[in-house]
């Protein structure tokens, strides 16, 4: 008796509709996709040297975002199986049944073509091309790699700091020192934020064979250690962009006092790795970046104006 009256609202019409919706949302991971889209937008406006074009930026983010929620749909359809296994992931819509592998494969595909066709037709063909080679990284390199190797969150850093440089693309830079600065300060700032991560979730990433970790069986020492060696070498990388022209001192000094803060907070977790100090590293990383982002972006238009 107590199973029979959820089943009566699962078969209304709005509820279902609003249950699909919702799962949608959940495959998407918008949380991505704005942080996403946030650097597209500053990698635009870096780009942007007389004024920004707020319609090609538009079409820039939709397209590039969703390439990049293709991304997230594909990697759940092959991790499925997986995501069955860890307690963060199993109600995904994908890993609980709720989506099948073939209506997730659909949407995932539709997302990539959609977002290729906008940039190539709206934006320019190197960002249409490079997004597309971002996504495909991602899901047929980075996720297979996570039960082979440890070097998956390498392999997994590279499309990860790609949106700022799409941005660059889509505003018409060049792939020159600009997009390396741009592309260099993402890539060195995931992994201290990803081994927090790893650290956090270390038993269900073991329990499914994920190798997310340099090691299970170290309690810890190699992931902290990796994460401080990143964390210290994200201090210089936060200076390039005021070598090569896209931001003064300003910029500088305000990317000192972040990178030192993230340094700070990744030596406490290097230290001691409780879960505390790892959640501790994780919120300061989400604070770091698009507060050193905003920094880089007001003071290039400080300089411009």
């Amino acid at each position: 008796m107590s199973s029979a009256a959820p089943q009566v609202v699962v078969d209304t019409p709005q509820y279902s509709l609003s249950v699909r919706l919702s799962d949608y949302g959940q495959m998407l991971r918008l949380r991505i996709i704005v942080m996403s889209a946030v650097a597209v937008a500053a990698g635009f406006t870096l780009a942007s040297q007389v004024s920004v074009n707020f319609a090609l930026l538009g079409q820039a983010v939709f397209g590039i975002c969703c390439l990049v929620a293709a991304s997230s749909v594909l990697n759940q359809v092959i991790e499925a199986s997986s995501d069955q296994r860890m307690s963060r992931t199993e109600a995904r819509p994908l890993a609980s049944g709720r989506i099948s592998a073939v209506e997730g494969s659909l949407l995932g595909v539709l997302l990539a073509t959609a977002g290729t066709i906008v940039l190539w037709l709206q934006v320019n063909q190197l960002t249409a091309v490079a997004s597309l080679l971002t996504m495909l990284s991602y899901v047929l390199i980075y996720t297979p790699l996570k039960r082979l190797t440890v070097f998956c969150t390498t392999a997994g850093a590279v499309p990860g700091a790609m949106p700022a440089v799409l941005g660059w693309f889509a505003a018409g830079g060049a792939l020159g020192t600009e997009a390396f600065a741009l592309f260099a300060i993402f890539f060195v700032w995931q992994f201290p934020h990803f081994l927090a991560i790893g650290w956090l979730h270390r038993r269900d990433y073991e329990q499914a064979g994920l190798l997310m970790l340099p090691s299970f069986s170290d309690g810890g020492f190699r992931a902290g250690m990796l994460a401080l060696l990143y964390a210290v070498a994200f201090i210089p990388v936060t200076q390039v962009p005021r070598y090569c022209g896209l931001a003064g001192d300003g910029y500088s000094i305000a990317a000192f006092v972040l990178s030192t803060g993230y340094l700070w907070l990744t030596l406490r977790f290097s230290r001691s790795r409780t879960d505390g100090n790892a959640r501790k590293l994780m919120a300061g990383s989400l604070i770091c970046l698009p507060v050193l982002l905003f920094c880089l972006v007001f003071d290039y238009l400080r300089l411009t104006a």
